[in-house]
């Protein structure tokens, strides 16, 4: 019969699963060492200590996501005989130099491996929620605050009915099943999915419209592609099949954003009232640039660096969101290995097993903590521009 393994083999162990993480983190760090002076924003980043802390804490979930399927050591879905609420290090019954690595849970499913497979999860639908949402919001912002009068009115007291209820409330009512069933999430999918469409449109037209040859095939591009995708993730009719997104992930996407989109509209239509009175937009509208040229190419550029700290420290909040969703049963699927849902399975056995519970609690911490240096990162070097 194997023995168990000491904590020091347990990490070693660990450290040996994660190889393709540390190599990919050592090649994005020496190459962005390398051209740092050539990359922007992104580059400063590695000159601010707190900022390449939190970058490396997001890059090894992000490397761990993109891994996932190399670095499990078992399903994460498949219950072993003998295994339930197992200490770390536990060797597997019948299977010869196979462990669990951080235990097992209260259905004999391998910690290790849930963990690893639920950072998939959570970077697969929170960073696209994001950008969603940031493309709504500007899309809404820009005008808002550009152009003021009746449409900020309106745009604006739509964006605050949302913002003035309570988030998680919010949340439980759009994916419950009984509003599923309603058919609501899918005329909010319709409604939100079309902006990045939109977005992308205004912007290249906007930015060629003096060369419509070159303008219209960026538009062109964008309409056949944007379109096709629509048709496939809000509707599930995409005929080739290339775009689809699950019920349940379609829900828990299109209820993070809607409630984040509320928040970045207000942003941005403050940056927008405030950066409109500048010397180079009253420039542009001397030289008769329209309205959509001056709001994304003069006036979004200069509002870059807020938005971009905004954008990563939303990502985090939609995490913790989407943790908390997955905690009450809201998530996913009942089976997903979420850390939301992996950590509701775990609390019940505190007192006897803390294991499935604390381990991925501590990884959403760590994920949520480097998005936040990143962000304050972020802010400390934009402030210099």
């Amino acid at each position: 019969m194997q023995d168990a393994l000491s904590w020091g083999q347990i990490i070693l162990g660990i450290a040996a699963r994660l190889v393709p993480v540390w190599i990919g983190l050592i090649a994005v760090f020496a190459l962005s060492f390398t051209f740092k002076r050539r990359l922007g924003l992104y580059g400063r980043i590695f000159d601010s200590p707190v900022g390449m802390i939190g970058f490396a804490m997001v890059m090894f979930w992000v490397f761990v996501a993109c891994f996932a399927d190399i670095i499990i050591t078992h399903d994460p879905l498949v219950q072993l005989s003998g295994m339930k609420n197992i200490v770390p290090g536990s060797p597997v019954k019948g299977m010869e130099g196979a462990y669990y690595l951080l235990g097992g849970d209260h259905l004999a499913r391998d910690v290790f491996s849930r963990v690893i497979m639920g950072a998939r999860e959570v970077l697969k639908i929170a960073p696209a929620a994001t950008v969603v949402a940031f493309m709504v919001g500007i899309t809404l912002g820009l005008p808002a605050g550009y152009i003021g009068g009746k449409l900020d009115t309106a745009i604006s007291f739509g964006s605050n009915l949302v913002l003035a209820f309570p988030v998680i409330l919010l949340f439980y009512l759009l994916v419950t099943p009984e509003i599923r069933d309603t058919g609501i999430p899918i005329v909010l999918a319709a409604i939100l999915f079309i902006f990045p469409v939109i977005f992308l449109t205004i912007l290249f037209n906007s930015r060629f419209f003096t060369n419509p040859k070159q303008r219209n095939i960026y538009v062109g591009v964008v309409l056949v592609i944007g379109l096709w995708a629509y048709s496939g993730l809000a509707f599930n009719a995409d005929p080739l099949g290339v775009w689809s997104m699950d019920p349940n992930v379609l829900n828990v996407f299109v209820s993070v954003v809607f409630v984040n989109s509320p928040g970045v509209f207000r942003i941005v239509r403050g940056m927008v009232m405030d950066i409109k009175t500048r010397d180079y937009v009253a420039a542009g509208q001397t030289r008769g640039e329209g309205p959509w040229y001056i709001m994304l190419w003069e006036i979004l550029p200069n509002a870059r660096g807020p938005l971009i700290v905004d954008f990563c420290l939303r990502i985090g909040y939609t995490t913790i969101l989407l943790g908390t969703l997955g905690f009450f049963g809201l998530g996913v699927s009942p089976e997903s290995p979420d850390w939301g849902s992996t950590i509701n399975y775990g609390r019940r056995l505190l007192a006897i097993a803390p294991h499935p519970a604390v381990v991925p609690a501590l990884a959403l911490m760590s994920l949520v903590l480097g998005l936040n240096l990143l962000a304050d990162g972020l802010r400390e070097e934009s402030m210099k521009d």
